[in-house]
């Protein structure tokens, strides 16, 4: 039968103490409405005794989220505990996170104590939260550097106490994945009362091993896992809720989650965005790269069978598809595949002499987009029956807006004009009494190529005539002109232009 393996999203509390990443209250319970309907089960919103503004974050998380638990962290001090128990005043469900470190570093450099004192001032904060709440977290602070023995007696004590989840944190990222895992099991083993807890995984990223420590302390007992988006957190980070959560599911061990992983990307880019922290490309799971191909053997291998090189579908965590990246190392089949997106259509043949135009822009770029490909594609393909000449256009308000447009159609300059409810809409109605084609616009869709106001746009129009769907593609910084040329390369594609003018279907 399969586990459920607790989340617990520390993203609002360690994942914000990332320097010059701090939110403020309102960006939290935003981020908190998503770590909801992600589906984590805990979210330690906060550290009350911190600042004002920890607090009033804390106090508002658990007015705006009922599902899950909200948690606040707290030292082993008597005044955080009841600094937190306030701020989880409004909490559906709540829990106090309180401990002490464990480490002979800790106890002798940090606390200046000895190891009964430490066991003793665990005890006290314990049996004092639980005077608030039910639930009850201790941490043993550095448990990772801790000894094994020692650590047992803390987390003994600390469950007589009444905690209900013990946390084993390997605060420095020292242990390796076998020695934490053997950590987790000794205390499983020697532990009287474990069955009284669950055991959770806190695991930071300095040797880059958080993730595989905490899916070796699920392996080995371990029924609640501390995490954030992005693996953001102190120093290198914290172990990656994304990693974990897609770990479970494509190896499908006898554990599961409540991760919904297709609001995965979603929120990860939320919480990049609103913290102001790109995530790397190469990141699992949510890096741009991370379902990107650009070596033609595997771009060959994944238009036959996504399967031969993705254990993952990009749509498993919310992203649309697979990127086929061209450059210079592509191979045919990415480049028909790219063509084809776009609309055109050409035999081995004719591809085989493309392919060579494409290798030599390839080598003057890095990477090849869109406006490349039609540019390529332009010079390649002379029979173009219309060419753009001339548009110009007026609107504003209240008046309709009025198109003149003029084109070479099939030689000849044809000059026409068209009011419509915008500016699109006119010079489309333009065009359409210049060429006479009955064709339905099916789809208009404008993309920003980069940012800010003068940035180049991409727009993708798609028409149908005679029962077959047209793509047309079309780059400008002026999105007016960028329509135009979409709409004429659709219409340049149709087989049949003619010059009959006839009624046509203009959405």
């Amino acid at each position: 039968m399969s586990e459920q393996i607790h989340i617990f999203d520390t993203t609002l509390r360690d994942g914000e103490q990332v320097p010059g990443c701090q939110l403020n209250t309102v960006e939290k319970v935003a981020i908190a409405r998503q770590l909801e309907l992600l589906g984590v089960d805990i979210i330690e919103a906060g550290f009350p005794i911190s600042s004002p503004g920890d607090f009033r974050s804390v106090v508002e998380i658990s007015k705006a989220v009922s599902e899950p638990v909200i948690c606040a962290l707290t030292r082993a001090v008597q005044k955080d505990i009841d600094v937190a128990a306030e701020s989880l005043q409004y909490a559906k469900r709540k829990r106090i996170h309180t401990g002490i470190g464990v480490s002979d570093y800790h106890i002798k450099y940090k606390f200046n104590a000895t190891h009964e004192q430490i066991i003793e001032r665990a005890v006290a904060a314990v049996k004092y939260a639980r005077k608030y709440v039910d639930d009850v977290e201790f941490y043993a602070e550095d448990a990772g550097r801790a000894d094994n023995a020692y650590l047992a007696r803390v987390v003994e004590a600390a469950i007589a106490a009444g905690a209900t989840v013990v946390n084993i944190p390997d605060t420095t990222g020292y242990c390796l994945p076998e020695v934490y895992g053997a950590k987790i099991r000794y205390l499983t083993e020697h532990v009287a009362n474990i069955d009284r807890a669950i055991i959770s995984c806190h695991c930071h990223n300095d040797l880059g091993m958080a993730t595989a420590n905490t899916i070796a302390g699920i392996q080995n007992g371990a029924r609640q896992v501390e995490v954030t988006m992005n693996g953001i957190g102190e120093r290198a980070g914290n172990t990656s809720l994304e990693e974990v959560a897609m770990i479970l599911k494509t190896h499908q061990l006898p554990y599961h989650t409540r991760i919904d992983s297709q609001k995965i990307y979603m929120l990860s880019m939320m919480v990049s965005k609103m913290m102001h922290m790109p995530v790397q490309p190469n990141k699992a799971i949510v890096g741009r790269n991370a379902f990107a191909h650009s070596s033609g053997i595997h771009q060959d291998g994944v238009l036959k069978n996504r399967e031969n090189y993705e254990i993952i579908a990009p749509q498993d965590v919310g992203i649309p598809e697979s990127s086929i990246i061209l450059t210079a190392r592509s191979g045919k089949a990415a480049l028909r595949h790219h063509l084809q997106r776009l609309d055109y259509q050409v035999d081995d043949r004719e591809l085989k002499a493309v392919y060579e135009r494409f290798l030599v822009m390839a080598d003057g770029k890095k990477m090849i987009g869109d406006e490349d490909l039609i540019e390529l594609m332009e010079g390649i393909q002379r029979d173009k029956p219309i060419e753009i000449q001339h548009v110009q256009v007026v609107c504003g308000q209240p008046i309709h807006a009025v198109a003149t447009v003029e084109l070479s159609y099939r030689g000849e300059a044809i000059r026409e004009s068209a009011t419509g409810n915008g500016p699109v809409n006119a010079i489309i109605r333009a065009i359409d009494r210049i060429v006479g084609v009955p064709v339905e616009l099916e789809e208009f869709l404008v993309h920003s190529m980069a940012k800010g106001s003068e940035d180049e746009g991409k727009v993708h129009v798609k028409i149908k005539h005679a029962g077959r769907s047209y793509s047309g593609f079309g780059i400008d910084e002026d999105v007016v002109m960028g329509s135009v040329k979409a709409y004429v390369n659709a219409l340049n594609k149709v087989g049949e232009v003619q010059r009959a003018r006839v009624v046509v279907a203009t959405a």
